[in-house]
This record gives structure tokens, C-alpha cells and sequence, in this order.
């Protein structure tokens, strides 16, 4: 399966749940901080015009809609976790060229958010952006 490397980061969305408070549902209207979820940059023309993943450099982000599934895997220690689409997001192009790194193994760009119980299961809260994959496949 392909997969594009860059950083993952953590959204709150829904109920209050863990860190967060009671926020908005997401784009797609079923977003929840307490699942398995994540925000997807290209899930319409509107989105993708808001999150400019290109503008990073950053190419092969296929459109994907409400509910797709894709795995997000922690570079730093293999841990991974699988989500559905929620919500647009993150906006890529307020963050080029940033970069998180765990020892040796660094990454650059936000090409995911995770809902803080998916980011939990493959990291600590308290990271805020860990080097990952995302398999696009």
C-alpha cells in the first residue's frame, strides 16, 4: 500500500471527552473526540481550496470523503491505528515546512489530524505532532 510521509497532530471535535471540551461534529457532521477518527485534507474542492496541501509540496493526497478509512502509522514507534473520516483539515499550508522529530527520524508538513483517542493510541497527547504515515492506498 502507498504512503505519504509528514505529521500528525490532534483535534478536539464533538462531545466533551478527555482534553476537550464540547465542540463543533466536524464537516461531516459525526465527529467525536472520544473515537477512532481523523480530519482529512483533500475531502472536497472546498476543503482541499482551505487546506492547500500542494502548497507545501506535498502531491498524492487522493480525494477521500466522510468515512473513508485510512491507517496512520507513528514513525517514532510503530505504533499504529486506523480512523475514518470526520472533518477537513488539518490546514497544511499554515504549516510548511514545520517539522517534528523523535531521535533520528524526523518528518515535515501536517497531512492528518487524529481525535485525541485515535493520537492516543499511537502516542502521547502531550507530543502535539509525532512524524508519520498514512497509508493512501
Amino acid at each position: 500500500m502507498a504512503g505519504i510521509n509528514g505529521e500528525v497532530s490532534w483535534f478536539c471535535c464533538g462531545n466533551a471527552w478527555g482534553p476537550c471540551a464540547s465542540t463543533g461534529r466536524g464537516a461531516c457532521g459525526t465527529c467525536h473526540s472520544g473515537n477512532f477518527q481523523h480530519a482529512w485534507p483533500n475531502t472536497s474542492d472546498a476543503c482541499y481550496d482551505i487546506t492547500r496541501p500542494d502548497r507545501c509540496g506535498i502531491t498524492g493526497m487522493s480525494r477521500r470523503t466522510c468515512g473513508f478509512r485510512h491507517s496512520t502509522t507513528n514513525l517514532c514507534n510503530g505504533a499504529r491505528v486506523v480512523t475514518s473520516i470526520a472533518d477537513c483539515g488539518p490546514q497544511t499550508d499554515l504549516f510548511c515546512g514545520e517539522r517534528a522529530c523523535c531521535g533520528g527520524t524526523c518528518a515535515s508538513n501536517r497531512i492528518i489530524d487524529l481525535t485525541p483517542a485515535a493520537f492516543s493510541a499511537i502516542g502521547s497527547l502531550s507530543a502535539g505532532l509525532i512524524p508519520c504515515t498514512v497509508d493512501i492506498g
